[in-house]
This record gives structure tokens, C-alpha cells and sequence, in this order.
């Protein structure tokens, strides 16, 4: 039996401790909160010890892995406690909000010789998987072009629900931090690394928070191919996040991951289930509307706020197992940190940024803060 503990107890980790309560091989034994009043209450709903000590919660349990849900700036002290403590890593997206933060864990787990993976739940959708499988396969030739388009909304309810939100210093940054990580991983796992970026950040309708609510980029990827990146919280009700791969045998495959008004954790539910929304490999045109179906109705059966996490959570143990590297691993997630920084730093500098990126160790957050 595989002892988990939680690190952060906000909206997102009461998710994460019902998909360990799904899990046979795993029990929810610790949780940690800097606030000892909100680890005892979260301890209570779950059944688990609460903690003030990172270190003595992963000794005194024997804990084979911890799960990092706090804010995104203050990933980096947590996660080194508990490598160094002998517990394997899954942090919550994104791995940090910056290059150095990012760095200083992967650096921390490989001293200490546990494993680091990086929450992107998604990757486990089937739409998404397929797609993955058709490139692996050669069905669309060299992906040529990807794009993500992910329009959504925030409204001021969103932001005044936590104190940490809409801030650089305590989020770290807006929809590029938050929101985007899932398609930005999702685009790298299908298109490869980066080369080169070109990018706007703005804030177009949220004067009552210091972040950007929507960003653009033009990438060059280092398989030779394109891309293109829109991302906003700017649209509302919220519409969709799309990402689609058009290959170099003009054959072209995509994923709807998210349709209708976004998903927000703890505060909103999945509304519309993730489905293929474009194939056009030879031969498998007509595929497409039993897929849609197959998935729309997994999704009924299922939560899915809930199901896909177990998915991941359960890969990250058989890791564990079989002596391997989770899917996604803290290296993996670095990519995702070091793209959102580009864009930064692109709208920062207003040139293209190259690849790869190292820290800045500066004052302006990679460009997010005014001089």
C-alpha cells in the first residue's frame, strides 16, 4: 500500500484526495498546510494525520509521495522539503512559476534521488492519447503546425476567491501560469521542443488584477514545424480550448479538451466533454463520430474532475513500481515553465526569444513586472 501525503490544502487537493481514495494500491496517510487550523480540518474529511512539519509527516508515515497543491511561487520550498525528507514528487501545474524555482526542484529530486512528475491530467484523455498514437504511428506525416486556442472567462468572483489570485507575487502570473499549462503541455507532447518564440501578453478586461488575462505566440518548434498560441480569459461565458496538429501529409487531427464555460477547481464542474473535434487521416474520416460518442458517454459515467487525476496518480505509482519515469516527468514540466516564460519575455523585450532558456535571476519576473 502506497502512503500519500497532500501539501497545500486549498481547492485543488480535495480533488486530488478523492482520487486517492479511488486508488486500491494507495491511502491518503498526511497532509501539511501552513495554516495547522485548515491540515486538521482537510485531515478530518479524509481520514488522514495533519501536519505543521513537512519533514516529520514524510518520516513519521513512511510516505512513498507527496502531492503538492499550493500556490504556484511557493512550489519550490515545499517540494525540496520533501525530496530531501526520501518522498518522490507529483506537483501540481505549473512545476514553478519561474525557470530558477523549476531548476531548484529538478535539482533538489535528483540529489535525492527521488522521482518528479508534474500534474497534466489531461494527457490521459482519450481524444488527446489518440491523437499522440496517429503522430507516433506516422498517420499525419511530420507535425507541421499546431495551434491552441483556448478562449475562457474569469470573472471578479474567480479572483476575489482566494487572496493569492490575480497577483504576481502570489500566482505568479494569469491565464499563461494558470490556465494554459494543460494545452501548452499537451502541444509539446504532440509538436516537440521549442526553438523560437514570439509573444504578446495583455490584460484586455480585468483592470482589478495585476496579471494578463490573454497571450499569443508564434513558435517555431525544433522538429522544423510551426505553431500558433491563443489563450484568454477574456471571453464570455467562456467558449473552448482547442488543440490541433495539421501534419506534413496534409492530414490533420485535434482535441476539444475543454467546451463550454471553463473548468474552475472547487468552484465549477466539467461541462462538456473532451472529444476528438477534427480527423482527417486516410481511411479514418468516418472513426470520428464514434469516438465522439464512445467519449461523451465515459464522460457521463464518470467525474471527471476526479477520474483523470486518478489516471495520472495511478502512472506515477506503477513508475514507482517498475523503476521508471512517470509520463510526465519535472523535466517535461520544465518545457511547459520555460514556453510560458518565453512569452513573457518576448512581450518584454518585443523580439523573439530562442530556445534553450535559463534563468534571469532578475527583479522583473522574466518581463511580467514593470521596471
Amino acid at each position: 500500500m502506497k502512503q500519500i501525503a497532500i501539501i497545500g490544502c486549498g481547492k485543488v487537493a480535495h480533488l486530488h484526495a478523492k482520487a486517492i481514495g479511488n486508488l486500491p494500491g494507495a491511502t491518503l496517510a498526511a497532509v501539511w498546510s501552513r495554516t495547522p487550523d485548515s491540515a486538521c480540518k482537510f485531515a478530518g474529511t479524509y481520514g488522514a494525520k495533519p501536519y505543521s512539519d513537512i519533514d516529520a509527516m514524510i518520516r513519521e508515515n513512511r510516505i512513498d509521495l507527496v502531492v503538492i497543491c499550493n500556490p504556484h511561487p511557493f512550489h519550490r520550498d515545499v517540494a525540496i522539503a520533501a525530496a530531501r525528507a526520501g518522498a518522490n514528487v507529483l506537483v501540481e501545474k505549473p512545476l514553478a512559476s519561474t525557470l530558477e524555482d523549476c531548476d531548484a526542484i529538478i535539482d533538489a529530486c535528483s540529489e535525492a534521488g527521488v522521482r518528479l512528475g508534474v500534474i497534466s491530467q489531461r494527457r490521459w484523455y482519450a481524444p488527446v492519447q489518440r491523437i499522440r498514437k496517429a503522430i507516433d504511428d506516422g498517420k499525419i506525416g511530420t507535425p507541421a503546425l499546431g495551434t491552441i486556442n483556448m478562449l475562457g472567462w474569469r470573472d471578479k468572483a474567480y479572483y476575489d476567491a482566494d487572496p493569492w489570485r490575480g497577483t504576481w507575487d502570489m500566482e505568479g502570473g494569469g491565464v499563461l501560469v494558470n490556465q494554459a499549462p494543460h494545452q501548452l503541455d499537451i502541444l509539446l507532447w504532440f509538436m516537440g521542443e521549442a526553438d523560437e518564440v514570439y509573444g504578446l501578453q495583455r490584460n484586455l478586461n480585468h483592470p482589478y488584477i495585476e496579471v494578463e488575462d490573454t497571450a499569443l505566440a508564434i513558435i517555431k518548434f525544433r522538429n522544423g514545424g510551426i505553431g500558433n498560441i491563443i489563450v484568454s480569459n477574456s471571453q464570455k461565458p467562456g467558449i473552448f480550448g482547442k488543440v490541433q496538429v495539421h501534419g506534413s501529409n496534409g492530414a490533420s487531427v485535434g482535441v476539444q479538451t475543454d467546451g463550454g464555460a471553463m473548468f474552475v477547481a472547487g468552484m465549477s464542474s466539467v461541462l462538456e466533454p473532451p472529444v476528438n473535434d477534427l480527423w482527417t487521416v486516410p481511411g479514418e474520416e468516418a472513426l470520428l463520430a464514434g469516438w465522439v460518442r464512445e467519449d461523451s458517454e465515459l464522460f457521463e459515467r464518470i467525474d471527471p474532475t476526479v477520474y483523470y487525476m486518478e489516471r495520472q496518480i495511478e502512472d506515477f505509482l506503477q513508475a514507482l513500481d517498475e523503476g521508471r519515469d512517470p509520463l510526465v516527468t519535472g523535466e517535461t514540466g520544465r518545457r511547459t515553465v520555460e514556453l510560458f516564460t518565453a512569452i513573457y519575455r518576448s512581450t518584454r523585450d518585443n523580439a523573439p526569444v530562442k530556445f534553450p532558456l535559463l534563468p534571469e535571476n532578475g527583479t522583473d519576473m522574466d518581463g511580467r513586472l514593470k521596471s
